[in-house]
């Protein structure tokens, strides 16, 4: 059912100048979807223009927590999170869900530029399809995300076009050549 579902995508933005940074935080505890995520991510930054690094954790719960470390070095201007968790036996599955969702998201609010990768599935052929990079590639979306929300954060923190009162400190002081006198 998940193949053939249909979504529209915004076009990947490109980066030509002051390309980003990124850090994707990977959990590998299932290695082969792993790499696939991995695999989509990396091709959708290059893609874009951007660079990126990469820091593995144990688990889909420690990928939050990675970012908040890395974000205290002023290093990356975008992170990507991958990860993946099955469905088990126990209500643990509910619990690393949201607690993952929920870290990532208050970054989010917090001004972080976060695309969320972490896979929430009921079996491994879930998880297979939805990582396989030649698939749907939920690992490139998830760079693309986090990419979008770099691409509005540089638009809305442009620098103001001067329109509006400006600071008396940025007055500029002439000489009155009639009297000496000095003013603004």
């Amino acid at each position: 059912m998940a193949q053939s579902e249909s979504h529209h995508t915004l076009p990947a933005p490109v980066f030509t100048q002051n390309p980003p940074h990124l850090l994707i935080v990977i959990s590998p505890y299932y290695k082969d979807i792993a790499a696939n995520l991995l695999a989509g991510a990396k091709t959708a930054i290059t893609a874009s223009g951007a660079t990126y690094d990469v820091a593995e954790v144990p688990g889909a719960l420690e990928v939050p927590i990675a970012i908040r470390l890395a974000c205290n070095n002023n290093k990356y201007q975008g992170y990507v999170a991958l990860g993946c968790i099955i469905r088990g036996e126990t209500t643990h599955y509910e619990t690393v869900c949201n607690d993952s969702s929920r870290g990532l998201a208050e970054l989010g609010l917090q001004g972080l530029c976060i695309g969320n990768g972490i896979l929430t599935v009921e079996n491994n052929d879930q998880a297979d399809i939805r990582a396989d990079h030649k698939g749907q590639n939920k690992g490139g979306g998830a760079a693309e995300a986090a990419l979008h929300l770099i691409a509005l954060s540089i638009r809305f923190n442009k620098p103001s076009k001067g329109i509006g009162f400006k600071p008396a400190s940025e007055n500029i002081i002439i000489a009155n050549k009639t009297d000496g006198n000095k003013t603004a």
